[in-house]
Order: structure tokens, then sequence, then C-alpha cells
């Protein structure tokens, strides 16, 4: 069936309406389509709910502190990780109020290593990025962090089907050789691609093994062919772009992707309210009509997740949660409109 998930990150500092809002929202959907609500994350709470924040917390071994230009790495744990550290339980709390009985799938969302390496400094030095020892002890720490993330979000929701979500919307980035160096007047080597894919591969294996069922690679706003073949070239189940930013021959390396068995997820441009509601058939449109027109069947749309993503994979968080759940409820319909094309 086709899903629906929204990806985030939501708005305002209430956890328990907007986690309630997700559920609500992605609970009663049409037939033919499967709804995947996620563990809200919330950014508008403070720097230590950014994206960044939120994943840096998971790190196991490897404690983390707000410096002077951003997250790096601390000698020892201190109070801006526990801030961080008590963010997360509250959304767990949260999850454990509203998710405890579900049984459908849920999504949970974390930077992948190679964009929090780009995002993260040394305590002394550039950004991790920049040293090849601490890029592998941060992909290390990481991993065991999901893993521990995962089995935290099993116990508040234990009859959920977890999907795990890696975004990178740094990704193109780190393989082209483009992130800035702390001076600003050069830039950090590129990675090699085998070794990206390797590495990403690492944090899909101690995912799954600690309970998560599918873990979904996502590249956010930005499209990259050599992000996309990094991605489509690791053990991950799904591979996300943003519907809108995929161009004519770009879909050919997407369509490559799904053949090789990768479900396709799709991030939908934002949809302001108006009169009349919205156009559902032309965001509909940005996804079945390349897809039919590069060759691929139509009964594979059932296999497409359509999501809501306000941010490409940043912290800009846009309206109130009334934007939010019509968002939400675009992409249901959205969902709903290629899930009757692929019935068709």
């Amino acid at each position: 069936m086709t899903g629906v998930t929204a990806l985030g990150p939501w708005p305002g500092h209430k956890v328990l309406k907007a986690q309630d809002v997700a559920f609500t929202e992605l609970a009663d959907v049409p037939a033919g389509v499967v709804g995947m609500p996620p563990m809200v994350h919330m950014p508008k709470r403070g720097p230590y709910a950014e994206s960044t924040a939120r994943t840096a917390a998971l790190l196991e071994g490897m404690p983390v502190e707000l410096g002077p230009h951003g997250w790096q790495l601390a000698d020892r744990p201190g109070a801006d990780l526990e801030r961080s550290a008590a963010l997360l339980r509250e959304d767990l709390d949260a999850l454990a109020v509203l998710g405890h009985a579900w049984a459908g799938p849920l999504v949970v969302t974390t930077r992948g290593p190679w964009s929090l390496a780009a995002a993260l400094w040394l305590a002394r030095g550039d950004r991790v990025l920049s040293d090849h020892g601490a890029v592998r002890e941060l992909v290390e720490c990481l991993a065991e962090g999901i893993a521990l993330l995962v089995r935290r979000v099993r116990e508040a929701a234990p009859h959920a089907e977890l999907v795990v979500v890696l975004r990178e919307p740094s990704l193109p980035d780190v393989l082209g050789g483009a992130v800035p160096t702390f001076s600003g007047h050069g830039r950090i080597g590129a990675v090699a691609v085998p070794d990206a894919a390797a590495r990403l591969d690492h944090v899909i294996e101690i995912a799954r093994g600690a309970g998560a069922a599918r873990v979904a690679l996502h590249g956010g706003a930005r499209f990259a062919s050599r992000s996309l073949a990094v991605m489509a070239a690791t053990d991950a189940d799904c591979i996300g772009v943003a519907a809108a930013g995929v161009r004519a021959q770009q879909w050919e390396p997407v369509a490559a992707a799904v053949e090789r068995g990768k479900r396709p997820w799709f991030g939908l441009p934002r949809e302001h309210p108006r009169k009349g509601g919205p156009d559902v058939a032309k965001l509909a449109r940005l996804i079945h009509r390349p897809w039919g027109e590069i060759g691929l069947p139509a009964a594979g749309l059932a296999d497409v997740v359509v999501h809501t993503d306000t941010s490409g994979g940043g912290d800009q968080v846009l309206g109130n949660l009334q934007a939010a759940a019509y968002e939400t409820r675009t992409a249901v319909q959205v969902a709903a409109l290629l899930a009757e094309r692929a019935e068709a």
C-alpha cells in the first residue's frame, strides 16, 4: 500500500499536542494507504532540540557541548548534553502516552553520520569530517546510539513497526568536497564513494539489529546524482528525495534505484491553506507523471511513500500545528490518489 508520513520538523513547543496531531491525522487513512506517524521533532524549543543537537545527544561515549561556532565534541558530558537528552526523553514520554497501542509503522528520524560529521566540530580543531579517525569513531558511536534509541522507542510503542530515517542533506557536499573548513577559505577533501556507502551500511546494520523493521536514507531537498548513487548502493530499504527537486533525466537514477528494490520516498512541496483546498492532483502529478514516462509500472506506486517536509532535512519550521495538520491531510490525499492509480 502507498505510505504517507510527516517527517517534520514540527512547529511549536507542546510535544504531547504535536504527537497527538501526528497520530490523529495518520491513523484514519483511505483504503490502499498506510499511515506512518512520526515521533515528532520540535526544534523551536531551542538549540538543544535542533536536529544536530538531537542526533549528537545519541552518540554513545562521545559527549558534545554547545560551543561558540555550534555543537562540538567535548571532553566530558555536561549541562548542554543533559538538556538535549532531557528533551529527547520528553519526546519519548509523549510517544509512550499516545503510541503505546499503535500497531502500524512508526517513523523515527535522525541525522545521518555524514551530515552529522559535517555539522559537528572537534573539541579543538576543524569539523569532525576533517579527521578520519574522528569520523570512524562518530559512526560507531552514532550506530550504538541509534540502536539504543530504537530499543527505547520499542519500549514506548511496543506494537509498532519501527522505520528509521537517516537524513543526509549534506551528503552532496561531503561527496563533492564542498564542506568549508573552519577558516572558510578552504574545503574539506571529498569522501570516497565506497567509504561513504560502507559507513552508512554500518549504521543501517546496527539499527536493524536493534529492531528496526526498515531503514530509509533521505537526501533532503537538493537532488544530487552522486548522493543518490551512494544511497542506492547501500543496504537501505528506502531512498528519499524531494519530489519537486527531481528533473527530467534525473529520474533515470531514481528509476534504477526502484528497479533495484529500493522503496522510494517523495517529499511534497509546501502547500499553503487556501480556498477550495489543496491542488492534490498537481502534487500527485509530480510523482506519477515522470514515474510513467520513465517506464516504471503504475502498480509500483503502491510502494511509494509520500511525506510532508518543510525544511529539506534542516530545522526551518513554518506555520503552526494547524498548518502542519493541513499539510499532513494533503499528503494523505496525494497518497490516496497514487494508490488509486496503482490499483487501476
